[in-house]
This record gives structure tokens, sequence and C-alpha cells, in this order.
């Protein structure tokens, strides 16, 4: 039909970002028909998404573009219970204030990437508390709750685990938590005919639960797909640095440290990404592997892969602010920098702060680990005794003249007030004194 893409299952899946479907391949002819409704869920457990979620933005934002209506459904419900998937203990609950505080910044964030002004496809944010606030618990157990087994339940993996996990358990409110997300889905297909429900391989079971549930209340033919859960080849987590995690938020993760971080990734990594968080073509990056593979020096995959996701993430604007950070630290003279530079890094989004009134008193090693640089003293410690810490260019070692009074004086200054700190080789903070 006009306006759908049907090669979208295809592509997804040379992407590699198809994991499990449910319709035993009926899934791909239902999308090619007709434009489809779709939706996925995001629960607000922090003030801001983090790049964890950007699989299924995109994956959102990839169905839009073939013609389909993305839903990003915040779960003002679902977010005050917590999901027990594969969690290794009970979350906390936030207050209701908390929750619908996080769920109007994600409705902001989720806004980058879902066009909601499309001409014949616009996407849409549905909060699931607007339909569960005044449900009455007797009606939840009557008309949902009927319908779910608990003997499935219990031998969802997810469940299982913590089940059998010695000292831990899972609570009735965490167990429950597959009827409210599944309610979601059979809402959304009574609501909006919504026939497809995307998200992370973790969440097999849940979607699962939702195509059940729809199928017994409405008689609807919906469908699952799975998304895999991004992992990196030497087993450490995605999306955590020493730093701690990187956020959407620009107030939270600077776009010069988004851009950062996908600049350093691995190279056993890099071409995986490039597909799953990239609108170039498949073709387009085996291009660009065939091209690194064969060429002498630094491959140029990171690179690319920087400047394709902080410019969908951040916009142009952030990617300009980025790139000129970078170019300022790694490529020019920091002498050669004007006082209105070193102002303009700081709103492109340099790490940055004031030395505190008493920062004489203080060791360099608190200072810095205060101002974010590391997560304890040991790593500074480290850097010091092997020459890795500069201030303004200058290398500072072990010896006396590592104490901040020494250290951060006018005369060692960028125009009188200005110290960019650089811990190993790719860590920057930029510290001032007041004018």
């Amino acid at each position: 039909m006009a306006g759908v893409d049907a090669t979208l299952l295809e592509d997804l899946t040379r992407r590699g970002l198809v994991n499990q479907a449910t319709g035993d391949g009926e899934l791909e002819q239902h999308l090619a028909e007709d434009s489809r409704t779709l939706y996925c869920g995001f629960d607000p457990t922090a003030d801001s998404l983090h790049i964890g979620s950007l699989v299924p933005l995109l994956t959102l934002k990839r169905f839009q573009a073939a013609g389909h209506q993305p839903i990003a459904l915040v779960g003002g419900a679902t977010g005050m219970i917590g999901d027990p998937s594969f969690k290794a203990q009970e979350r906390s609950l936030n207050t209701p204030d908390v929750v619908a505080n996080w769920v109007e910044k994600i409705k902001n964030q989720v806004s980058a990437f879902v066009d909601f002004d499309a001409e014949d496809n616009p996407g849409m944010v549905v909060n699931n508390l607007d339909w569960t606030k005044d449900l009455n618990v007797l009606d939840f157990l009557r008309d949902v709750g009927k319908h779910f087994s608990i003997n499935n339940m219990v031998n969802k993996e997810s469940v299982k685990q913590r089940i059998q996990r010695e000292g831990e358990g899972i609570s009735f409110t965490e167990f429950a938590y597959i009827l409210l997300q599944s309610m979601d889905f059979s809402e959304l297909y009574k609501r909006h005919n919504c026939t497809l429900q995307i998200g992370g391989s973790d969440q097999w079971g849940n979607i699962t639960g939702g195509v059940d549930l729809t199928r017994r209340q409405h008689r609807g033919k919906v469908f699952g797909l799975t998304l895999p859960l991004v992992t990196k080849a030497d087993g450490t987590k995605f999306g955590k640095t020493e730093s701690g995690t990187i956020w959407l938020d620009p107030q939270r993760t600077s776009p010069y440290a988004f851009y950062q971080f996908w600049l350093n990734t691995a190279d056993a990594d890099v071409y995986k990404f490039l597909r799953y968080f990239t609108f170039l073509s498949v073709d387009a990056i085996d291009e660009i592997e065939k091209a690194d593979s064969e060429r002498a020096g630094r491959p140029e995959g990171q690179g690319i892969l920087a400047k394709e996701v902080t410019r969908l993430v951040h916009g142009e604007e952030g990617l300009t602010a980025a790139e000129r950070i970078s170019d300022a630290l790694f490529s020019g003279d920091l002498k050669d920098l004007s006082e209105s530079d070193l102002e303009q890094l700081r709103l492109d989004g340099l790490p940055s702060s004031e030395l505190p009134e008493t920062f004489g008193e203080l060791s360099l090693i608190h200072l810095l680990v205060e101002a974010g640089m590391a997560p304890s003293g040991k790593p500074v410690k480290d850097a010091l005794g092997r020459n890795a810490v500069l201030v303004n260019g200058a290398g500072v070692g072990m010896e006396s003249n590592a104490e901040p009074a020494t250290v951060f004086t006018s005369e060692n200054a960028l125009h009188g007030r200005f110290f960019i700190v650089r811990l190993g080789k790719k860590k920057y903070h930029l510290f001032s004194r007041a004018a």
C-alpha cells in the first residue's frame, strides 16, 4: 500500500534489531498490508531516559519513517510499581508527585524522536495513568486478573529468577506488574487500534501477556516484537562510564560528554552500534567497515557514529558544540583559546565549576573527586603518580606543587581565572576563579 515501506522488517533484521516476534511469520505481512499503529512503553524511573532507551526510541522513529503510527507510552502508573523483569531486587517506590514530574520530562525527550505533526501518521504520547487512576480494584481483578494463570506467571523466566534467588523473592506488587503492562496493550488496541508492541528482549513475558489479554478481551489479532538488549563485546555494561550513566538530558550528560562516549567505542562494537543507532543504510555501514579494515591507522567508524548519534539526540547545534570542544581540547593549543572561547566551552557543556573559596585548604585529589572527575581518590592518585594530570597543559605530580594553592594561581590561569584540568587521556574539567 502507498506510503508503507514493506521492507522495514527486513531492514530491522539486517541491522540485528529483531530478537523475537510473535505470530509465526505473520508480522511481516501485517506490516506490509497497511499503515499500523504500534507502541513502546517507557517507565519513568528517573527524570531522564538514558542511552539504553535509544534502541526502542529509534525503532519507533524507523516505523514512523516506514509509514506506521508510533505511540510512546510513558508509564505514570507502571512507574509507581516497578518492572521486576530480570532485576536482582525489589525497586524502591517513588511518590506520585516525583513520578508525575519525571513523566513530563520524559514526554519532552520522546518528542525529539517521534514526529507529532506528520500529516498521515502523527505520533502520540500517552500516559497509562489515564486509564488506571480511577480503576476499581474489583473491576481490575474481574476484568483483567481472571485472564491470567498464576502457573504461567511464575514460570516466566524473569519472575522465576526472583523466586529462586535465595533471600530475595518478589512482592505481590511487582508480581502483578505484568497485569498492568498487559492492560496497556489491550487499552491501546481498544482506543487506537494499536496492533504491535515493541520492547527490549527482557520484556518478552510482559509483551506476550498483553498479546494474550488483547485476544481474550477483544478478540484482537495483535503482535509483539522484541529488540536486543545492547551489550558490549568486552562484557562491560553498555551506557556506563567511570562518571556514571550516559543520559539523554543535556543537563545530566553534556553533548560533549555524549559525543566522547560514542567516539570511544571499541572497534569490536562500532559497526554493530552503527546499525543499531544510526539511519545510515546497512550497505553504507558495510562499506565503512570494509574501508576501515583496509585503512592503516585509526578507523573512521567511531567518528561517524559519534556524529550521527549526537546529531540525532542533541541536534545540529549540540553536535557543533561537541565538536568545537573536542577540537579545542585534543587538537589546539590551550593558550590560543580566548576568554570568550573558554566561556563558550562552558556553555557548550564542558564539565565545569567554580573553585570554592576554601580551595587552598583542600587537597587536589579531594577537589577533582568533588568535581566528578573520578569516583574516588585512587584514580586521581594513580594519575598523579604517572604524571597524567595536566592543568592548562602543564603536568602536575605527587610532589608539593600538587596542592591547589600552588596550582590554581592567577599566574597559572588562562586569562587570569580559567584552569582546564585533564585527568588521564580523555577526562577534562574547566575550573574558574571568581572574577
